[in-house]
C-alpha cells in the first residue's frame, strides 16, 4: 500500500488546482483508501486564489484540513510562497517553474521544479500543467498505483470530452518522465 499523502494543491482559479486535487482523491477512492478532499477558493474564482487539501490514508482521517502537508503542488508564485513553509520535514514539493521563478528550499524539504506550463505548450496540450505536476508528484512519492492514477484520470475527465482524456494521459506521462 502507498504511503499516506497529506497534500495541498494551490494556484490561481482557472489553473486546475481543484481538479488536480480531485484526481488525486479519486485515485485514493479507487484503491478503497480513506480520502478527504477539501476545496478553498476566493470569491473571484478565475484569477483568484484556489487551493485544496487532499489526504489519502489507510487509517481514519481526523480532519479534512491539511495544515502540515507532506506534499505540495504549487501552480504559481503566490501559492508557493504561501505554503512552502508549511511542508513538513521529509516532504516533497512539485512546482511549475514556468509560473514560479523564485524557488526556495527549506531544510528537510525536497523541492522539484519542472516547467509544466511550457512542456504542455510544446506538446500541444496547453492548459494541463496541473496534470503534469500530478505525474511528477506520483513519480516522486508513489501516492497510489499507476493503474489507480490512470483510472482516476478516466473517471474525472468528462465522458463528453473524449479528446481531453488522451491529452490528460499525455500530461501525466510528461510529468512522470520530466
Amino acid at each position: 500500500m502507498a504511503q499516506e499523502l497529506s497534500c495541498v494543491v494551490a494556484g490561481f482559479g482557472g489553473q486546475g488546482s481543484l481538479f488536480a486535487g480531485k484526481v488525486i482523491a479519486t485515485a485514493g477512492l479507487i484503491e478503497d483508501r480513506e480520502v478527504s478532499w477539501m476545496p478553498s477558493y476566493g470569491p473571484e474564482m478565475r484569477g483568484g486564489t484556489a487551493n485544496c487539501s487532499v489526504t489519502l490514508s489507510d487509517a481514519p482521517i481526523g480532519s479534512p484540513l491539511v495544515l502540515a502537508p507532506n506534499a505540495l503542488i504549487a501552480l504559481n508564485q503566490p501559492s508557493f510562497d504561501k505554503f512552502i513553509d508549511t511542508v513538513v520535514d521529509g516532504g516533497t514539493v512539485v512546482v511549475d517553474t514556468a509560473m514560479v521563478p523564485q524557488l526556495s528550499e527549506p531544510a528537510g524539504v525536497t523541492v522539484i521544479g519542472i516547467p509544466a506550463t511550457k512542456l504542455c505548450e510544446e506538446a500541444g496540450i496547453k492548459g494541463l500543467g496541473n496534470i503534469v505536476l500530478i505525474g511528477k508528484l506520483w513519480a516522486e512519492v508513489g501516492f497510489c498505483s499507476r493503474e489507480a492514477l490512470d483510472a482516476a484520470i478516466a473517471k474525472c475527465v468528462p465522458a463528453k470530452r473524449p479528446e481531453k482524456l488522451e491529452q490528460n494521459r499525455r500530461a501525466i506521462e510528461l510529468g512522470i518522465s520530466a
